[in-house]
């Protein structure tokens, strides 16, 4: 059995290459030559652009294979030059495509904090482009599968992070404890959205592959089954680092700046996907524990420490504006100072229901402990 992976040398890349090989299949993998990954085994690599057809045709001519996973690239463009060379075709997508909250599809009440595959999409041509561009290229997937050119599955990825991640949300956090931050700013609030270790995220493809009559022509989302709060994971990384520092929670409006810069905003985003579908249909289960998935993306990171200002840090967004972040954080305080001073009377409200001593006795607040 031949197997084609597109991309392949990100954070779930080699973990797909490598359940490949497990599997059996002769694996050959297509990327830019930017990144290199090790695998198991020797694989045959395929330097070119996967962003145009004139290298994939090149590249690809007269090859067939029994099985393509395409991590990356302009999947549209493959779906096309892939077609008569493959006899299934497995895509990434992501969930940019979701309408935002503001959508009216959603409903009287909005859009609800866990979306599951079947939400409003940006499928209108008039607006934001790359969202727009994300849907069109599911449906030209998913009409070359109707037409029998192949037989297609879709996962829509969350945020990946561990080794290989080029925009590795952990170094945000990691790089302040490098830097002996004693302070850091977190987002209020439970959820940052699904996300999903690499490795994590490979199983979920893998399971398409294991299963393709029934991953056939679905679209799935893509998640680890226990998040956690930024506070949470902040936490966790400071402890494993040994490091001690005051977390500041703050409105999420706010902390975003700090980790996107000043004209960022949260937008429509926050979404936390429904994945149901795929723990139900295809089994899915996290093989990598959250906290062993964050201890590994964290030694990498230690390891592989990001150049400032580089590309790394440049795909993560986060400007490491620590004199802003400090001035931020005395006028924070300053002003929750204020808010603290304004007095509410105190209600002694009591149980809703009502604990009688004795028969019909109605219900009245609890007297207060003296």
């Amino acid at each position: 059995m031949k197997a084609l992976v597109i991309g392949g040398t990100g954070p779930s890349g080699p973990h797909i290459v490598n359940g490949l090989i497990d599997r059996g299949y002769e694996v050959s993998v297509l990327h830019g030559g930017q990144h290199e990954a090790e695998f198991i085994q020797p694989v045959e690599h395929i330097h070119t652009d996967p962003h145009f057809v004139e290298t994939l045709d090149q590249s690809l001519s007269g090859r067939r294979f029994d099985l393509t996973i395409a991590t990356y690239g302009r999947i549209r463009l493959i779906g096309d030059v892939i077609k008569g060379k493959t006899e299934r075709l497995i895509t990434i997508s992501g969930g940019m495509l979701y309408a935002p909250r503001t959508d009216p599809r959603w409903g009287p009440m909005g859009a609800p904090s866990v979306i599951s595959e079947d939400s409003p999409l940006m499928d209108n041509p008039d607006g934001p482009r790359l969202p727009y561009m994300i849907w069109f290229t599911e449906q030209s997937i998913l009409k070359a599968h109707n037409e029998g050119h192949y037989n297609a599955t879709i996962f829509r990825y969350p945020q990946v992070y561990g080794p290989q991640a080029p925009a590795n949300p952990e170094w945000s956090i990691v790089r302040r404890v490098l830097a002996s931050r004693e302070h850091i700013i977190v987002s209020s609030g439970r959820a940052i959205g699904r996300r999903s270790f690499g490795q994590n995220a490979a199983h979920a493809v893998l399971l398409g592959v294991d299963k393709p009559l029934e991953s056939s022509g679905q679209i799935y989302n893509v998640g680890e089954q226990t998040q956690y709060s930024q506070r949470q994971i902040v936490e966790y990384i400071a402890n494993m680092l040994n490091h001690t520092w005051e977390l500041i929670e703050m409105p999420a409006s706010i902390a975003i700046k700090v980790y996107r810069g000043g004209k960022a905003t949260i937008g429509g985003g926050g979404y936390d996907f429904d994945i149901s579908k795929i723990v139900k249909q295809l089994g899915y289960q996290d093989v990598v524990p959250i906290p062993e998935a964050i201890t590994r993306s964290v030694e990498w990171l230690v390891t592989n420490q990001p150049e400032s200002g580089g590309e790394i840090e440049q795909q993560l967004g986060d400007p490491f504006a620590f004199e802003a972040e400090d001035r931020l954080i005395r006028l924070y305080q300053e002003n929750i100072s204020l808010a603290e001073q304004v007095k509410f009377p105190e209600i002694n409200s009591g149980h809703m229901y009502r604990h009688p001593k004795q028969p019909g006795e109605a219900w009245s607040p609890q007297k207060a402990r003296q």
